[in-house]
């Protein structure tokens, strides 16, 4: 499809032509190497329209709110390649958000789907909608990126022969057989926004939506980019894309165009009827200019704010078809009052993913361990730094545990274990769950999985490099430290450390899934400061002060404390050896017991409020992980 513009013979014109054709010619050199093909027409054409849209943002707490979208209409129809542009804050995201379902709150008006108001459940399963940023698996190579994709996006009568074929017939059409076994993260730009494609086709969607996929490309990765979503287009897919401000070039190969103004519709059309509309409107685009250029231009209103309305009237703000090519007004149904919603893709209406619970959990387990074993921070790393500050400090509290002379030492030792416990594995999580987030988001309004399967996968998949690390370190620092050789002490000293680990990671969760990284990082050691002062450490928890003692109740680390110091001079603990020229003051264990406030009998009840803990962090940490996904549509 050409681009009309005046004196279509210049020398401009005539090198513009010359890029478009060597794009063309480099998509299909490219296809042609890898020799593939994929025609995979829907099972279906869905006809997306969409009447009085608006979408209203809150400004903030007693900041009213702002109305972002002005009773918008549009026809899109299938089969069409078609481009939201506008320029920055017109509300073309916004619109994306809402025609693909992703955005809910504050929106009003109907969208229909093949005339009928489109129920956004059935709706889901036949559409896909890919961010602006590839988010990707960035240690799992384009291969198993893909197979994890298609164990979870396609159901159990697909075999596993057919499930390797399909991932082979996409990625050598898209070019990216050559980087199977590459890890995401060592893909370029062109190639992570084609797998990001790859991964939504598995399943072979009706309706695809895409924000800005040309965005950080080079203009040849943006050109076979767009022929390639044109291609999918073409098959029957109803295929909608935002851009900024495409070239001449890059304009030429879309269908339809929508163009959006401070939340209201400019133009609705074929690009071939965009310089026949400015006539009309009595803005004709200039020679040797870019049509696409020039109707931003009057987007922004360089040439006076009274265009705008003349254009949104002239398109009757997105109603009008008048400018549609011929062939394509015909297949636009007008919306139908009321009707089974059902019919616009789907009777189906049980779970949106596509395969069971049981079968999403172990594919994530899959995916997690694959994870964890390349993961360089959260698995060596992390061993590592268990190691060396385990070495640490058994080397600064040298036999500190079987010294009378030393026993305030080791108390102290065991406080600051409990602190290594808390902040190493609380940091962690905060520092890197928000990046995980971005993918969740979007695989999980993908339909991949559901909230649950994912939440026990992160669960379960780390617990085996918890205990790892734990055993590790409380191995070093109880022997080298000279701790009772006693295998149930040990065993007690072991499962508090453990235990501790567990909820400090379920508390980081809890902020990493609510705050970003930088938040989370300022929020996270500050909210541990109480848990600390009620801990019984520095000041007793007899001496703290009535109107404060209900924080001991609240505070893991009391427990852990308590359990801990249990553990090494509890169970009737024999006295304690002491040098001949030296006073102990502890050297009875019973006594450090009464001075600390602690009775060493406490154990079984520590262990319990631990456990409790645990389980009230893990269900607050999954209730705002879910708050989360809702609050950001």
């Amino acid at each position: 499809m050409e681009v009309v513009m005046h004196e279509a013979a210049n020398p401009t014109e005539e090198s513009e032509s010359v890029k478009y054709n060597s794009a063309e010619k480099s998509v299909t050199l490219m296809q042609e190497e890898e020799s593939g093909t994929f025609s995979r027409p829907p099972q279906q054409t869905i006809d997306l329209q969409f009447e009085d849209i608006k979408y209203t943002a809150s400004l903030g707490f007693r900041k009213g709110t702002k109305e972002i979208l002005h009773g918008v209409n549009g026809k899109f129809p299938p089969g069409q390649l078609i481009a939201i542009m506008g320029p920055s804050g017109a509300g073309k995201s916004t619109l994306l958000d809402i025609l693909s379902g992703y955005r809910i709150r504050g929106v009003s008006g109907t969208v229909y789907a093949n005339g009928f108001p489109r129920n956004l459940k059935a709706f889901r399963k036949s559409s896909c909608y890919i961010q602006q940023d590839d988010r990707l698996q960035p240690l799992l190579t384009t291969a198993e990126n893909m197979q994890i994709a298609a164990d979870l996006k396609l159901g159990p009568e697909v075999s596993q022969r057919e499930k390797t074929e399909t991932i082979e017939e996409i990625l050598k059409w898209l070019g990216l057989s050559k980087t199977m076994n590459t890890k995401a993260a060592g893909l370029s730009g062109g190639q992570k926004k084609r797998l990001s494609i790859a991964l939504e086709l598995i399943n072979n969607p009706t309706v695809m939506f895409l924000d800005e996929p040309t965005t950080g490309l080079d203009s040849s990765s943006c050109s076979q980019c767009i022929k390639l979503l044109k291609d999918l287009a073409r098959q029957g897919r109803t295929i909608v894309c935002t851009i900024h401000q495409p070239s001449a070039s890059l304009f030429q190969l879309f269908d339809q165009v929508y163009v959006l103004a401070a939340g209201r519709c400019l133009y609705q059309g074929s690009t071939t009827n965009l310089v026949p509309f400015l006539n009309d409107v009595k803005y004709p685009c200039p020679q040797y200019h870019n049509p696409a250029d020039f109707v931003i231009e009057l987007a922004c209103e360089e040439y006076g704010p009274e265009i705008i309305d003349t254009m949104v009237a002239t398109t009757e703000n997105g109603s009008s078809v008048a400018y549609f090519d011929k062939e394509v007004v015909p297949t636009l149904k007008r919306p139908i009052a009321g009707g089974n919603s059902a019919k616009t893709s789907s009777d189906d209406e049980s779970g949106l993913q596509a395969t069971s619970s049981y079968n999403q959990l172990k594919v994530l387990l899959r995916r997690g361990y694959i994870k964890t074993k390349r993961d360089q921070t959260l698995t060596y790393m992390r061993l590592m730094v268990n190691a060396s500050v385990g070495l640490m400090l058994g080397t600064l509290y040298w036999q500190a545990g079987s010294d009378g002379t030393k026993v305030l030492d080791n108390y102290n030792l065991l406080f600051s274990i409990l602190m290594h416990h808390m902040m190493s594995t609380m940091m962690l999580t905060i520092l890197t769950f928000p990046n995980e987030m971005s993918i969740l988001i979007k695989e999980h309004f993908n339909r991949w999985y559901s909230l649950k399967m994912y939440y026990t996968s992160v669960t379960l998949v780390d617990i085996p490099v918890s205990i790892a690390c734990c055993a590790l370190f409380s191995t070093i620092i109880y022997y080298m430290t000279g701790q009772p050789l006693d295998k149930q002490r040990f065993m007690m000293f072991f499962v508090i450390s453990m235990l501790v680990v567990f909820v400090a990671q379920s508390f980081g969760l809890m902020v990493g899934a609510v705050f970003n990284v930088i938040n989370g990082t300022f929020l996270g050691p500050t909210l541990s400061v109480p848990m600390m002062m009620f801990a019984g450490f520095g000041v007793t928890l007899r001496d703290l002060p009535g109107y404060l003692y209900w924080g001991s109740y609240i505070s893991y680390l009391r427990y852990g404390l308590e359990g801990i110091v249990g553990a090494i001079y509890g169970l009737e603990r024999e006295t304690i050896w002491c040098p001949d020229d030296a006073y102990c003051h502890y050297k009875y264990p019973k006594k450090l017991l009464e001075d600390i406030a602690m009775k060493g009998d406490q154990f079984g009840n520590d262990v319990i409020a631990l456990v409790l803990i645990l389980f009230f962090l893990r269900i607050v940490a999954y209730v705002l992980l879910r708050y989360k996904l809702m609050a950001v549509r």
